[in-house]
């Protein structure tokens, strides 16, 4: 078993990356957006940090359960700030199997254009400007952590997506 973590940018194919390592796996997806929705919260909308610290308990509680259980499990969200990541390190460490980072990477004007994308399609729920930029400006990316780094366009590639778990399963074995 390993503990995935995706980090980056909201539209950066965190969640499409996050699907389809759990097919390749195959994991279980442990993700917030959801956890928050089955809270009745809405991410895009901006949550008050309490409520994001109450999310990332249940997160814990759930990874860790998964990983009792025998399951891979990959954590669909930002990773963002550091002690974000720390904490997941530490319920890897906790369930003693191995922890991964894996970075997705997008330009910003990559990052606009899903999100003029999104709002025309109704894809997904909606994520307000100001959110945006905060979630921009606040952004702590892992330069100077072990990160398997992804970049935004190869989020649905099926031979990023074989390789990426093919790394992940040799964590598994050594």
């Amino acid at each position: 078993m390993t503990l995935t973590l995706m980090c980056g940018l909201s539209f950066s194919g965190k969640s499409t990356l996050a699907a389809r390592l759990a097919e390749a796996l195959p994991a279980r997806v442990v993700s917030l957006d959801l956890l928050n929705e089955e809270r009745g919260l809405d991410g895009g909308q901006g949550i008050p940090l309490e409520e994001w610290a109450t999310t990332n308990r249940m997160a814990h509680e759930r990874g860790h359960e998964l990983l009792e259980a025998g399951h891979h499990v990959v954590v669909d969200d930002t990773g963002s700030p550091r002690f974000i990541r720390e904490g997941w390190r530490d319920v890897a460490e906790r369930s003693g199997v191995p922890f991964a980072l894996v970075w997705v990477q997008i330009s910003a004007a990559l990052q606009d254009e899903r999100v003029r994308a999104t709002r025309r399609s109704l894809d997904r729920h909606d994520v307000t400007d100001a959110v945006l930029r905060e979630h921009r400006a606040t952004f702590e990316p892992p330069t100077d952590e072990d990160a398997l780094i992804v970049d935004a366009r190869c989020t649905d590639d099926p031979e990023q997506v074989a390789a990426i778990a093919q790394r992940l399963r040799s964590l598994q074995a050594g």
